[in-house]
């Protein structure tokens, strides 16, 4: 399991994710001209898609025997982090003032990891279909 690289892949990517629960994504002025920091915690909905991607990244990675759920479980949390992102970009707008945060990178990051663990599940994919064919 560890020897296969996108089990890497998928677990920086879940340290990612939950690091993006903790460290800011924005921060700025509300309209309440309070300073707010905008995270996985800054409302329900943020909070339950982000554990969600968490737990499908983590989950991802158990399932290296099973190929083809994992490819579409890894491509169902891109999905997922894209509207996570969205999201994020649309609370944005709660604030009157502020800029990204250094935290943003865990966010885009989890995209970029998902895609390079979905790299390595073809690879390994076509390995095991090449090793079949000289059996």
């Amino acid at each position: 399991m560890i020897q296969r690289i996108q089990t890497i892949w998928l677990l920086l990517a879940t340290a990612c994710i939950f690091l993006s629960l903790k460290f800011p994504f924005y921060s700025g002025t509300t309209n309440l001209l309070t300073f707010k920091e905008l995270n996985g915690f800054y409302n329900i909905v943020l909070t339950i898609l982000t554990v969600i991607v968490g737990t499908i990244a983590g989950v991802s990675i158990f399932l290296f025997k099973n190929r083809p759920l994992q490819t579409k479980l890894t491509f169902l949390g891109i999905v997922l982090q894209v509207v996570c992102l969205y999201l994020y970009f649309n609370k944005m707008n709660d604030f009157i003032n502020g800029n990204l945060s250094l935290g943003s990178i865990f966010s885009f990051a989890v995209i970029f990891l998902f895609v390079l663990a979905l790299l390595g599940i073809n690879k390994d994919r076509k390995l095991i279909k090449s090793l079949d064919r000289l059996r």
